[in-house]
């Protein structure tokens, strides 16, 4: 059997990315991305494997594109001002890729290739940024931690509806990256 023309997995990973900033990754199945895309659910294992393929590849294409993000954010700045800008690139992107940025949240499979240097360019990314405290190694991997948890948990929360007192969200997220900042030193080696 041969694949539907125009069909292949870039144009099943960008219908499964609609889907999944529109509706959630949960409603993201098979058989609603063959509906959506006018096919046959077993059309789609000629491009992908299975849903686990599927989520495996948004996963992937969420990863570069918070990656390319957060690159473009911080291009050319560094200490506080690239943490600052990197940051409101990542909640930004969580904003506007919900169903998307879910997929990048899991740790990868060592043995997921793809996946791994997706991560990997992220961390890398990151401690870049961080580089510039001069934290050590360790002290930089804290530090990673730390603050992507600050920024899911920001971006978690605002999705969820969890920030319902009329306060400017942009002066909050600029204050709680102050505060990491201020603190980063505990991070150190």
């Amino acid at each position: 059997m041969s694949p539907r023309a125009g069909l292949d997995s870039q144009t099943l990973v960008m219908a499964a990315a609609e889907m999944a900033d529109q509706q959630g990754i949960g409603e993201v199945t098979l058989a609603a991305l063959a509906a959506k895309l006018g096919v046959r659910s077993p059309s789609l294992y000629n491009h992908i494997n299975g849903l686990t393929g599927l989520r495996t590849l948004l996963a992937v294409y969420g990863l570069e594109q918070l990656s390319t993000a957060i690159a473009t954010a911080a291009a050319g700045l560094e200490g506080d001002e690239a943490v600052h800008a990197m940051s409101r690139a990542y909640v930004d992107f969580a904003r506007s890729r919900p169903g998307v940025y879910e997929t990048t949240l899991r740790a990868p499979e060592p043995e997921n290739q793809g996946l791994q240097a997706a991560s990997e360019q992220i961390l890398e990314q990151i401690i870049g940024v961080l580089r510039y405290y001069q934290l050590g190694a360790e002290g930089e991997l804290h530090a990673v931690r730390g603050l992507r948890s600050i920024l899911h948990g920001f971006a978690s929360l605002e999705h969820q509806g969890g920030f319902g007192m009329p306060l400017d969200l942009g002066v909050s997220l600029t204050r709680l990256v102050d505060t990491f900042i201020r603190g980063i030193g505990c991070m150190k080696d």
